[in-house]
């Protein structure tokens, strides 16, 4: 099973997939990398080439299932709009090509990952690298961040 997570964003989108093999108990990276948007762009341009660079990634690897983070924002209200409809170009991208969509939440990622609601992003990341027995953390951060997100619905769905 590919499974492909999602931290979306309206300048960066961070993508990360995933290749499952339930009967070898074990994850693989396929893809990564981040969708990066003009910000000379009008916004309405950032979301159209966020929703076409979705759908080539989601042609290009196949996933079954998309997992999309949650939003969570306390300080910015109009980041966290703007995030929020870049959000949903995100998801009614995956809807478009038939992927399934899952969504966890910065806390459930923490959880899941290292077990620990507090963990700190370096902590995350370096726990995404020894998962997946990688050289180095996928770049950029937003990138690692989306194949955290793959990789808790792999721990969800197969128990890892």
């Amino acid at each position: 099973m590919v499974i492909l997570g999602i931290d979306p964003g309206y300048g960066t989108v961070g993508y990360g997939a995933i290749k499952v093999e339930d009967k070898k108990n074990s994850m693989a990276i396929v893809k990564y990398g981040a969708i990066t948007t003009p910000a000379k762009s009008s916004f309405c341009e950032r979301l159209d080439l966020i929703f076409e660079k979705m759908a080539d990634i989601i042609k290009d690897v196949k996933p079954e299932v998309m997992v999309v983070e949650k939003l969570f924002f306390r300080n910015n209200q109009k980041t966290a709009i703007d995030v929020a409809q870049a959000r949903g170009v995100i998801l009614l991208s995956g809807k478009k090509c038939n992927v399934i969509l899952q969504e966890f939440t910065p806390l459930q990622v923490k959880m899941i990952i290292t077990g620990y609601g507090r963990a700190k992003k370096p902590e995350i990341m370096n726990t995404v690298r020894e998962i997946l027995k990688l050289d180095e953390v996928p770049k950029p951060d937003d990138a690692a961040d989306a194949v955290a997100l793959a990789i808790c619905y792999a721990k969800k769905l197969y128990n890892l």
